[in-house]
């Protein structure tokens, strides 16, 4: 009786004054605050799911039978494989290229330390508004601008790059050191300078890390949007999977996964020395 007594009001405390309690309450009751918390979020999250255990169990054979029309890999189409590839690094280097260029004035317009507030909300929109919107219909929305081929997938992946670089340019303009711009201030350099000599040299080392990690990134998302007929190595997936010839598709996937994995190589080693520079 004594216990549930306690409990009970430590529970009535928590709910009338939930914050005082996180503050002076021990170390074990905010760890186990917090993993109540936890559990709770997740297992909300998984009742939201709607799992049907006993259709996972049945659903095996089918899903080995799908792996086993995947192979073997059909070469003859290798050569196919590999001029859509290339294709697909060129909407990628562009796309990226083009995002960067737009990201640029986002982030600095964005950025606490340079911009104000009204110019901040409305350059914040502006990345929200770009990130809300799935390549996959930017893909659609380019392919009914200009039609089908690599033209749209390359304005898609630009525009999705302006969304994420934008916000990844940003954090690193508000994680400049404020001593190097304050000393650049009193001795009355101008905004250009300012941006010259005191945010540029610190940020360009990790925002080229980012580029690089978008440019990766894109390879990838250019081959989603091969489906929707935006060209690249996803364009000729998307259509031997419908035609039900999965051995070439896997030739298409196992030419991308080489690909991926060596740019995935290089550019972690050219973000390595940028950071090191």
């Amino acid at each position: 009786m004594k216990t549930a007594a306690i409990l009970s009001k430590l529970w009535q405390s928590i709910i009338r004054h939930p914050q005082a309690v996180i503050q002076n309450g021990q170390p074990w009751i905010n760890r186990l605050l917090i993993l109540v918390a936890v559990i709770l979020i997740y297992g909300w999250a998984w009742q939201g799911l709607q799992v049907d255990l006993e259709l996972l169990k049945t659903s095996w054979p089918y899903i080995v039978d799908f792996i086993r029309r995947l192979w073997p890999p059909n070469l003859e189409v290798l050569d196919v494989a590999i001029k859509a590839l290339i294709e697909t690094i060129q909407m990628s280097l562009w796309g990226t290229t083009i995002g960067a260029v737009l990201s640029l004035p986002i982030a600095v317009a964005s950025a606490s330390n340079l911009a104000p507030p009204w110019l901040r909300l409305s350059a914040n929109f502006v990345q929200n508004v770009v990130r809300s919107v799935p390549s996959i219909v930017l893909g659609l929305l380019f392919v009914a601008a200009t039609g089908l081929g690599a033209p749209a997938g390359t304005l898609a992946l630009g525009i999705y790059t302006i969304g994420y670089l934008a916000k990844f340019y940003q954090e690193a303009i508000e994680s400049v050191d404020p001593r190097s711009l304050e000393s650049l201030q009193i001795s009355g350099a101008s905004w250009l300078q300012i941006a010259q000599y005191g945010i540029l040299p610190q940020v360009l080392p990790l925002g080229l890390g980012y580029t690089l990690y978008m440019f990766e990134y894109n390879i990838r998302a250019a081959s989603v949007l091969g489906v929707v007929g935006a060209g690249g190595i996803g364009f000729e997936l998307a259509s031997y999977i419908r035609s039900f010839e999965y051995p070439k598709a896997t030739t298409m996937m196992l030419v991308l996964l080489v690909v991926v994995t060596a740019i995935d190589g290089l550019s972690s080693k050219l973000r390595d020395r940028l950071e090191d520079s």
